[in-house]
């Protein structure tokens, strides 16, 4: 199956050396070199993924991806950035996108992140099937909510599954059918990275995950120990569901990765 891609870069050797790459993957591609371009042909085209560089004249990156998602527009958007400042990735995400690659990047990656996202388009919301944590991958770094150990660190308990779908652990809801998540009686306004983890946690609620497992299950490939690609996705998460008066839900494990629990 042949997918469409429109890309708005505006730097041209970069938008032309990718186009002639994702042709060549077998990609249909529209290539753009702006923000109002961008918004047209995605208004116009409707494509698969949309690859949208962060800085561009007129109306940049961020813009964009959040006009298409004020106006429901769900198609999975890969965001380009020179900004490798934690800060400026998680505005990334804030506007709505996805997933991310840092300026200068291997076309070997961006592909392996288009072909993830996809994955889990194709997938709709079936969501993650839950079975529990592998082998601990010793490089995770130390976080806001971080405990010295494994599942034995706290409480462990079972997420409860619906025949509808829905998901329940401590006080977290979770809709997977409609895409919805509730925290109490707070709705939590996720991208759709954000709802695929906390997904992933919630069903295996108690289960420490390593950084592999969730790599695997969310993007389809790991980055390998350098990325810190899932540490921001963790730490933006945390600022939505565990709000300052709440007791945190989201936990790091040193030395072995995530876990969803009550202490």
């Amino acid at each position: 199956m042949t997918h469409s891609v429109l890309l708005a870069e505006d730097d041209r050797p970069i938008r032309t050396a990718l186009e002639r790459a994702l042709t060549l993957e077998g990609y249909q591609v529209t290539a753009v070199a702006d923000g109002i371009q961008a918004l047209a042909a995605a208004h116009r085209e409707r494509p698969d993924v949309i690859l949208l560089d962060v800085m561009m004249p007129g109306i940049d990156g961020l813009q964009v991806c959040q006009v298409l998602r004020a106006e429901q527009d769900r198609t999975p958007i890969l965001m380009l950035t020179a900004r490798v400042e934690t800060a400026d990735r998680i505005a990334g995400l804030d506007a709505g996108a996805d997933d991310y690659v840092v300026k200068p990047f291997e076309v070997e990656e961006v592909f392996a992140r288009l072909r993830a996202l996809l994955r889990r388009t194709t997938a709709g919301a079936a969501g993650a099937d839950g079975d529990g944590a592998q082998a601990a991958a010793p490089d995770a770094a130390e976080e806001p909510g971080e405990t010295g150990g494994g599942a034995e660190a706290g409480g462990v308990y079972e997420a409860r599954v619906a025949d509808s779908g829905v998901v329940e652990a401590a006080d977290l809801r979770i809709d997977g059918p409609s895409r919805r998540a509730w925290r109490g009686e707070r709705e939590l306004e996720l991208t759709r990275t954000e709802f695929e983890l906390l997904e992933l946690l919630a069903r295996n609620a108690g289960i420490v995950l390593d950084h592999s497992t969730i790599y695997d299950r969310i993007w389809g490939y790991d980055f390998g120990p350098g990325s810190k690609n899932l540490a921001v996705y963790v730490g933006y998460l945390r600022r939505k569901v565990d709000v300052p008066g709440s007791r945190p839900l989201i936990h790091t494990v040193r030395g072995v990765g995530y876990v969803l629990r009550e202490d």
